[in-house]
This record gives structure tokens, sequence and C-alpha cells, in this order.
């Protein structure tokens, strides 16, 4: 019996991301998010960015993410 192939879309589209650049109001909300210890995914949500750009921005301000007491 002969194993059939899967089919792979050759022209499948993929949904291109468009980098928005920080804004001092983002900065803002992050840094008083971060300070009222809500969680990365929760601040990603509030800001509409990923958890990974979120994440990178708090550690280039030295802002902690942590939200163990």
């Amino acid at each position: 019996m002969a194993k059939k192939k899967k089919s792979v879309k050759k022209n499948a589209v993929k949904k291109k991301s468009v980098r928005r650049a920080w804004t001092p109001a983002d900065v803002r909300e992050l840094k008083s998010l971060a300070k009222k210890k809500v969680g990365v995914a929760r601040i990603s949500k509030m800001l509409k960015r990923t958890v990974g750009a979120t994440a990178v921005k708090a550690h280039q301000l030295g802002v902690s993410l942590d939200t163990r007491g």
C-alpha cells in the first residue's frame, strides 16, 4: 500500500506583522502595570503586543515583570 503524501500549499499566504514603535504612552503603561505586578501576558494583551516584545522592552528599560510578592 502506497503512503499518501501530505499536500502543502505552495502559495500559502503568511500574515505579515507590522512593527510598531514604542510610544512614550506605551512605555508609561508598561511601567505602571509592571509596578502593579500584573503578569506579562495580561500586559502584552493590553498593549496589543506579543509577550516576547513586551518582555524584551521591559528588560531594556530595566523593569521587572516578576509577579511574585
